[in-house]
């Protein structure tokens, strides 16, 4: 029994110099082994990166193709109606409907896009968890910007104005430019541009002076002394055109004012004719020595 004692001490210590040697080799081939694996993560992240950039811009350029070609629709439609354009309902419908399908699919890009990331994964689980508190964080924080979106919506829907109209809004005179999701944008008759919120819009009350038809009545005035002839005066420039009104419009110790309203085809004209008008009067004021000072 004595013999054998040394040979199983001497069995079991090469065995554990066997396992000893097996297990530093195996370290060794992990070790070697770990640069390359996170090499493959590296660059797994970067062709995540890539694609996720790729389907941003296609997106992009998905939507600026939809969009011109809507517009182009615009366009034909505009030629079949004949030489005139189309009317202002369709032209804001269009333009509202333009901007939609636009943000729609540039946000459906972004959605593909980030749905190549795990960890954005994660996190939009824990978001859609927690949605509730979430709808109301983002509904406090945007509450103007989604205000405005949803009035431009339904202002583009009921159309109590319409891109071309000539409006009154809080004192202030011009034509409807342009209407865009969240402003409206309104030139006034000295070239200034007048913005205004949608949400702010929809709850005042606006004057559209072409709502019911495009023509658009124009008014010009002049200041005459009292003790001159207002017979002859207005008959002047009565006799100028058939649809030309001639009236009294305000009288002090100074002089009286006279009032001469015809009409314009469009908003676009009604600068134009009302500066044509002042001046014929004027030459005609002057022609007959009638002195006269522009109101």
């Amino acid at each position: 029994m004595r013999e054998d004692r040394p040979i199983r001490t001497a069995a079991r210590t090469a065995s554990e110099s066997r396992t000893a040697a097996i297990a530093r080799k195996r370290a060794g081939v992990a070790s070697i082994a770990m640069p390359d694996a996170h090499f493959y993560t590296a660059a797994t992240d970067t062709s995540d990166w890539i694609a996720a950039g790729v389907t941003i811009v296609v997106a992009l350029v998905i939507a600026h193709i939809v969009d011109r070609t809507i517009a182009r629709r615009g366009g034909r439609m505009r030629e079949l109606v004949g030489a005139g354009d189309i009317s202002p309902a369709t032209q804001t419908r269009l333009r509202v409907i333009r901007r939609l399908v636009y943000a729609l699919i540039v946000l459906i890009g972004i959605a593909i896009a980030a749905s190549r990331f795990d960890e954005l994964s994660s996190v939009a689980k824990g978001i859609l968890a927690s949605s509730a508190v979430l709808g109301l964080v983002v509904g406090f924080a945007a509450r103007q910007t989604l205000a405005n979106a949803i009035a431009g919506i339904l202002l583009a829907i009921t159309q109590p104005i319409r891109i071309g109209d000539l409006v009154t809004f809080e004192e202030e005179t011009g034509e409807v430019e342009d209407m865009k999701l969240t402003y409206t944008y309104i030139r006034l008759g000295d070239g200034r541009r007048l913005i205004v919120p949608n949400e702010r819009l929809a709850q005042s009350s606006v004057v559209n002076h072409t709502i019911a038809e495009r023509r658009v009545q124009v008014e010009v005035s002049v200041w005459l002394p009292p003790d001159a002839d207002l017979d002859k005066a207005m008959e002047l420039i009565a006799g100028q055109g058939e649809d030309i009104s001639v009236t009294v419009a305000e009288t002090d110790k100074e002089g009286v004012r006279l009032s001469a309203t015809t009409w314009a085809a469009s908003p676009a004209e009604r600068g134009k004719i009302a500066a044509e008008l002042r001046a014929c009067w004027l030459r005609l004021l002057r022609e007959h020595a009638l002195s006269s000072t522009e109101a």
